[in-house]
């Protein structure tokens, strides 16, 4: 058995990055990697400058994210998550979106999910610089305000959820409210489809993203050994 911390990311809007050059600023279906490490570095107080405790956190930890159906509560029929888009103009970007050189403002369009939920299962890697126990303190009394990806974008509820022992991510998370949500977990299983995704921080390279396999299962389909 593995202890599993769960999350819930639950607001009226989200934001969740995914691979962008300044003019549109798309959001993912799910929060990725270096979003979730994000999340739990703020409400643990690691600086954006301390490069040192992020990789001993980003070393310690792998994910599960379900995307949760939302259901009305009077009619129980299900919300259907839909996403926003939001303009913005910006100073000193990079020159025709390509070089460094900064120039002129330009016109910008930055995506929101709206009604959107995730319940996400957080746990250790062998040998953890930085344990569980500490991160779920932290998740219930936050040192940075966590935010669902941008500051416009703040918690309907608390992040912290429970902490459990499973077998696996898929168990723990099937353990957690209505187990019929997309799983996508580093943590491979025998039902799972192999996916590529680019938000793996390279933490002495700020703003780079290396590759990792995610592993998808229909939670409709799985049933908890």
């Amino acid at each position: 058995m593995r202890e599993h911390l769960i999350l819930k990311l639950q607001g009226p809007m989200q934001a969740w990055g995914r691979e962008s050059f300044e003019g549109l600023r798309p959001s993912e279906l799910f929060p990725g990697r270096s979003a979730l490490l994000g999340l739990l570095g703020a409400c643990l107080g690691v600086e954006r400058t301390d490069q040192n405790r992020q990789q001993a956190l980003a070393g310690s930890v792998s994910f599960a994210v379900r995307v949760d159906p939302v259901f009305d509560k009077k009619t129980q029929k299900r919300i259907a998550t839909q996403k926003m888009t939001d303009y913005h103009t910006v100073k000193n970007a990079r020159e025709d979106y390509r070089g460094l050189k900064s120039h002129d403002t330009i016109q910008t369009w930055r995506e929101y999910w709206q009604d959107a939920s995730y319940t996400v299962a957080v746990w250790n890697n062998p040998e953890p610089a930085v344990l569980l126990a500490e991160i779920a303190q932290a998740v219930k009394q936050p040192i940075y305000t966590p935010v669902l990806g941008r500051r416009s974008c703040p918690l309907a509820r608390p992040l912290f959820e429970t902490l459990l022992s499973a077998e696996s991510a898929l168990s723990a998370l099937a353990q957690i409210g209505r187990n019929q949500g997309t799983v996508y977990s580093e943590e491979n299983s025998a039902r799972a489809i192999p996916l590529k995704k680019r938000d793996v921080p390279i933490i002495h390279q700020p703003r780079q993203f290396a590759s990792r396999t995610l592993f998808m299962t229909a939670g409709e389909s799985y049933v908890p050994e």
